[in-house]
């Protein structure tokens, strides 16, 4: 029996209940909202107080039709006549379970780890509990957090299978739909639902709380089909035509710069010190309007009035993580792009640390990187890097590199270099404007995410109404021909910039590149680009 719709899966926990909440109205208001499954959860109870707990709340289950299983305890399940059990790692074996059990009982197992998840799937599980995701109050944890990111890689061991597969441990309104997306495999495989504890066990207003993640987890199913074939990209417009082409791309950047100076898009920056005055001048030149703020107790005010967050951990301190942590949960809580610039990650074991929570916590529109950043993101030793910068010639296919990175990390990804590369994931977009000078100027690449930033903002603004009311997205509008804007102009101006009979040097570009794109007409950028569709 595997029918069973796994999307909200409930775990109670009496010892969680507010003050005055009664369990048993608890469970039947949860039902009410949405609640798909049920696992009652009694781990410090006797077993005859445990047996009366489960068979009342399976009166309650039934009158739903919602299915029960029991935490542990195949003998109460076996009382009850209950749908089945939920085992741990350090339960009763799934064969001895499935023998003691009524033929069509489901067993579902929890796992951390991929070694689990195929462990489980051998011995015949009917669905696996991906955990712990995020940390949790709800339990004492005896394995270490998986996060959001890794939970990809265990979803591609049921590739093929008919096992189910649910994550739990801290999922909340908050963070299900970073959930829901980012784990994801490259595979097109997503979950088939997310267990609950706290998040509505601990509401004086369960009804209201379950159909508040309802609410999103139909969202997300409604822009990313499942199953079966989910679709991987993020929906750009350039597709619209069904054929992506040159000319599609540059008619959408025309439309971009035609765009943002009328709108004047608000871009928050927490960036790169060294940078921070010549990327704010950079994004007013291009005709958004900059904001440098790194104070996390603003984060959520700034969220709400922004275009877009552009995080730069170029000079990463302790004391700016928070706001960098901060910054990208607001923002993905109001549906608005991040740009991310992991600047020299692969440098230091407390930068890789930083990047991995920055990225398991919130998630990014466009990820961009040279060639060794993005290796030491992807954890590849192909391209070795000294401190900032690249050391050697590449990689060997950067094409396919690109894209698998952007299917892994559910973003654009834009590879930086002699050849820029640009991919959502099924197409790579390469283009080859720029000039040496700009390797020339401190933080080149650091403004390149603030014109990343400031694209993504106006396309955000450009998205249709129906995208606009999505429940189902993390960033509003084509985020995938934002990035190519942003590295498209500024490249083309750096071309013209150095031209100028005033540029002399590095000194010079610096400010000829900033005149330029304060210039720069889109007939310039069309007459100019040199794009690619690989």
């Amino acid at each position: 029996m595997n029918d069973i719709d796994y999307s909200l899966y409930l775990v109670t926990g009496r010892e969680l209940l507010p003050s005055g909440k009664d369990y048993f109205e608890s469970l039947e208001e949860s039902l009410q909202g949405g609640v798909t499954v049920v696992q009652i959860r009694e781990k410090n109870t006797d077993t005859g107080e445990f047996i009366k707990i489960a068979r009342a709340s399976k009166v309650i289950c039934d009158i739903y039709n919602v299915p029960l299983l029991i935490n542990d305890r195949v003998d109460v399940a076996l009382a009850i006549n209950a749908h089945g059990v939920h085992l741990g790692q350090d339960d009763m074996p799934i064969a001895q379970a499935r023998k003691m059990l009524p033929k069509d009982a489901v067993i579902g197992v929890s796992c951390n780890n991929v070694g689990h998840v195929k462990a489980a799937v051998k011995e015949g599980a009917d669905y696996v509990g991906i955990g712990a995701v995020w940390g949790t109050k709800s339990k004492s944890l005896t394995s270490p957090i998986i996060g959001v990111r890794r939970v990809g890689v265990m979803l591609e061991a049921l590739d093929g299978t008919n096992v189910k597969a649910v994550a739990i441990g801290g999922i909340k309104s908050t963070n299900l739909l970073r959930t829901l997306h980012g784990t994801v495999s490259s595979t097109g495989h997503a979950l088939d639902g997310i267990a609950v504890i706290s998040e509505i066990v601990a509401s004086a207003e369960p009804r209201r709380a379950t159909e508040t993640l309802a609410n999103i987890l139909s969202g997300f199913r409604a822009d990313f089909p499942h199953p079966p074939g989910l679709d991987t990209r993020l929906t750009s417009d350039l597709y619209v035509t069904g054929d992506l082409s040159p000319e599609t791309v540059l008619e959408g950047v025309v439309q971009l710069m035609e765009t943002i100076r009328g709108l004047n898009p608000l871009v928050h920056q927490i960036t790169n010190t060294v940078v921070a005055t010549q990327s704010a001048n950079i994004t007013l030149a291009l005709g958004a309007s900059p904001i440098m703020a790194t104070e996390s107790r603003e984060m959520e005010d700034l969220a709400k009035i922004s275009g877009a967050l552009l995080v730069n951990i170029g000079t990463l301190r302790g004391e700016c993580f928070d706001g960098m942590k901060k910054g990208g949960f607001f923002a993905n809580q109001f549906r608005k792009p991040i740009v991310f610039d992991p600047v020299g990650v692969g440098a230091s074991a407390f930068r890789q640390e930083t990047v991995n929570e920055l990225l398991n916590t919130w998630q990014a529109s466009v990820i961009k990187g040279n060639a060794g950043e993005l290796a030491a993101l992807a954890g590849t030793k192909e391209v070795e890097a000294k401190g900032v910068d690249s050391v050697g010639s590449g990689f060997k296919d950067p094409v396919s590199f690109v894209k698998a990175l952007a299917k892994r990390e559910r973003c654009v990804v834009v590879l930086t270099g002699t050849t820029d590369y640009i991919s959502d994931g099924v197409s790579v977009v390469s283009l080859k404007n720029g000039d040496a000078m700009l390797g020339q100027i401190t933080g080149s690449g650091c403004v390149l995410g603030s014109c990343i930033a400031a694209f993504c903002a106006t396309a955000a603004h450009l998205a249709s109404d129906e995208e606009k009311n999505s429940d189902g997205k993390l960033a509003k509008g084509d985020m995938f021909l934002g990035a190519i804007a942003g590295v498209l102009v500024l490249t083309v101006a750096a071309e013209l910039a150095v031209q100028r009979e005033d540029v002399k040097g590095p000194g010079t570009f610096l400010s000829g590149l900033i005149d330029t794109l304060w210039a720069l007409r889109s007939d310039d950028v069309q007459n100019l680009a040199k794009v690619s569709i690989e």
